[in-house]
């Protein structure tokens, strides 16, 4: 069955950074279009970033762009999303899933994801 095991979540102040992972198993990673997703209390969860299966095209919210990369290595069936320059409200529990291409279609049921804080 699709495994998605998200980790690298932490507490960290206001401008540094985390590095994601999420472990896939169970399906063809590279055949896949990722997304990275995060909900904050109170709020419905959003995408963040998709990267389509070859990592040709990556695509983020608007409120990201600049500060996070998500990136992907088909060998190790992992796909990574680098957040840097945190800002308070990226606080947020951070899931990965398979999607569809431009993202917003996620396939398979959250996992637990992974915690980030950002707090001084």
């Amino acid at each position: 069955q699709v495994q998605l095991v998200q980790s690298g979540g932490g507490l960290v102040q206001p401008g540094g950074s985390l590095r994601l992972s999420c472990a896939a198993s169970g399906f063809t990673f590279s055949s896949y279009t990722m997304s990275w997703y995060r909900q904050a209390p109170g709020k419905e969860r959003e995408l963040v970033a998709v990267i389509t299966s070859l990592g040709s095209s990556t695509k983020y919210v608007d409120s990201v762009k600049g500060r996070f990369t998500i990136s992907r290595d088909n060998a190790k069936n992992t796909v990574y999303l680098q957040m840097n320059s945190l800002k308070p409200e990226d606080t947020a529990v951070y899931y990965c899933n398979v999607d569809r291409w431009p993202g917003g279609r996620y396939q398979y049921p959250w996992g637990q994801g992974t915690q980030v804080t950002v707090s001084s």
